[in-house]
């Protein structure tokens, strides 16, 4: 089996599903560090829009923001 790459799974994604959240990164292709990905995928000439979004925390129930990245 070929070892496929971290940048080319979220690629992959964002083709299939139009964008990702570094939760669905973690959690689908142990990615720490997408933004460090979507950078990279940018520098290929991939155009990724960056959406900031935020939520509250189930935890403490503070506003929470993140990154939603979205392929155009």
């Amino acid at each position: 089996m070929k070892n496929i790459s971290q940048k080319d799974l979220i690629l992959n994604h964002l083709r299939q599903y139009g964008s990702i959240e570094p939760l669905t990164a973690l959690r689908e292709y142990g990615c720490y560090r997408l933004g460090a990905r979507i950078s990279d995928l940018k520098k290929d000439g991939v155009n990724i829009k960056t959406e900031r979004k935020e939520a509250l925390s189930k935890i403490t129930g503070r506003k929470i923001m993140y990154a939603n990245y979205i392929i155009q």
